[in-house]
């Protein structure tokens, strides 16, 4: 059994839980390392106080689950079975209270759970599965440094690509054929391509609009590689662009770089949060950053802790986050610069590295 099954059946005695059940699919591969997407299917791993614990898989992977897994004993399940029986023959004859992921189980499953499995009481796993998350091992600092080195390349090789004409989606699809050139799973989220006006969208949709010079060009993307996230953006003139956007652009540029400064075990999220906003509020552009610091990294693109004026929690060596400010003016456009970063006992490490002056593309 590995430390970190260990760690749930530590957590269920703690908490007084006859048993557990894991279905998120990506805490089924944290925990074993067997990684699927079930679709509809059931996929589950079963704990039970003072017995093994059983991982339940779709039929169709089981073989792979038996390759992959660290826990060894595996259930299968047909289509054509109720995988919530399945479920219940590893469960004790009486049950009293049962942990379950209440953010991942919707209405429908678990009233099929609840049919079958009849608890007496239900409790929500997901603070102890978040406890156990939050700080990262060396392990996977080095996959998501990994991630980060990845995404780097794509966007070093695809910004190089770019030219005046072409369409945010055609910048959208190089970048997505790169990632898997370059041995990504996959992209970790919708990789974002917004120019001109667009780029005051923090969360716009690439579309047909062309790169045209004096535009600012925004990216933010990211890619899964071996289970984790990688997530950066960096914004690019397109040729001469306007003195106002070059002082939003060093506006941000200063809040990432001071908000970044600033990481180090003991002080808390929210704190990081002000130094960047008071910086931008300085500067005037105060009403123009729209949301939050950052968001927690790691086999979530979005993942605990959430970075945020009012969070505060306390930094702790191993927390796993990106920081990323942003000014976005209507009209005129919006500049974000993003970077992930690792809380280390003397500060932060920073895992993305591709240089963040405001650089000359596409001409």
């Amino acid at each position: 059994m590995n430390n970190l099954v260990q760690q749930l059946y530590e957590a269920m005695e703690r908490m007084q839980w006859d048993a557990m059940l894991i279905t998120d699919p990506k805490h089924v591969y944290y925990f074993t390392g067997f990684a699927c997407d079930p679709h509809e299917r059931f996929l589950g791993i079963a704990l039970v106080q003072g017995q093994e614990p059983v991982l339940i898989v779709p039929a169709l992977d089981g073989d792979k689950a038996a390759a992959d897994s660290s826990i060894k004993r595996i259930v299968t399940h047909k289509d054509t079975d109720n995988p919530y029986s399945i479920l219940r023959e590893q469960l004790p004859a009486s049950l009293h209270t049962f942990g379950i992921e209440k953010a991942h189980m919707t209405v429908q499953r678990y009233e099929a759970l609840q049919a079958v499995v009849q608890a007496a009481k239900v409790e929500d796993i997901g603070q102890e599965l978040q406890a156990l998350r939050v700080v990262k091992t060396d392990a996977e600092i080095e996959r998501m440094q990994a991630a980060a080195d990845c995404v780097e390349t794509v966007l070093g090789n695809v910004v190089e690509r770019v030219r005046v004409g072409m369409t945010e989606a055609e910048v959208v699809a190089e970048l997505e054929y790169e990632m898997k050139k370059q041995g990504a799973e996959g992209p970790s989220f919708s990789t974002m391509v917004l120019t001109g006006d667009n780029s005051a969208l923090p969360h716009g949709i690439p579309g047909t609009r062309r790169i045209q010079e004096g535009d600012l060009l925004l990216f933010d993307l990211g890619v899964y590689l071996d289970g984790y996230a990688s997530d950066i953006t960096r914004t690019f003139a397109v040729g001469e662009v306007s003195d106002e956007l070059k002082a939003i652009y060093n506006t941000v540029l200063a809040a990432n770089e001071a908000a970044i400064a600033a990481v180090k075990p003991g002080v808390t999220f929210g704190s990081l949060d002000r130094t960047a906003r008071d910086l931008i509020t300085e500067q005037g552009y105060g009403e123009y950053f729209t949301h939050r610091l950052g968001h927690g990294l790691g086999i979530d693109v979005h993942e605990y802790p959430s970075i945020h004026e009012q969070n505060e929690d306390i930094l702790q060596p191993g927390m796993a986050f990106t920081i990323e400010p942003g000014v976005y003016v209507p009209g005129v456009g919006g500049v974000r610069i993003e970077d992930d970063v690792i809380v280390t006992k003397d500060g932060v490490r920073v895992l993305t590295s591709f240089p963040k002056e405001l650089t000359v593309i596409g001409v």
